[in-house]
């Protein structure tokens, strides 16, 4: 298939899959002014080629795909432009794995992103780091200690 022209998600993955200005926009949902303005300020390069001069078109990968789309939800989410870029840089430097399978809570203007077990406030570049107790073991923890203490001692009645 050419750029620019649909196809599957399967063969939206591919690496070699490049989409052309216009078609990326539209399958992000955002208009082809904005995908200029945010190449031209480097929030989002294409990196399946970017425009060189005047005839040349920028040709934008799967994953410029996906990072284009958590811009635009972030910035529908009420962030500032500017905060997504702080965002986006925090995240290029510190996210692994793909960007979309990274959890962000969004709090007004506070982005947080969920990694393993912690919350980091991406807005103060990670400052104030949170650990998330996970309460899915409090049940059987109080369940197991009662067990102990049932076959030791009478319980009172309430």
């Amino acid at each position: 298939m050419s750029l620019g022209q649909g196809m599957s998600s399967e063969q939206g993955a591919s690496s070699q899959t490049g989409f052309g200005g216009k078609t990326a926009a539209q399958i992000v949902g955002i208009t082809y002014r904005q995908l200029d303005y945010w190449a031209r300020t480097n929030l989002v390069r294409p990196s399946g080629c970017d425009a060189q001069g005047s005839g040349s078109r920028r040709v934008y990968t799967y994953r410029d795909l996906l990072e284009l789309r958590v811009i635009k939800n972030l910035l529908d989410a009420g962030i500032k432009l500017e905060s997504v870029r702080e965002v986006f840089e925090y995240m290029r430097r510190h996210v692994d794995s793909d960007i979309s399978a990274a959890h962000i809570v969004i709090n007004g203007q506070s982005v947080v992103l969920c990694q393993g077990d912690q919350l980091i406030d991406v807005m103060r570049q990670g400052q104030g780091v949170l650990n998330v107790l996970p309460l899915a073991g409090v049940k059987h923890d109080v369940d197991t200690a009662l067990h102990q203490i049932g076959s030791s001692e009478q319980r009172l009645a309430i």
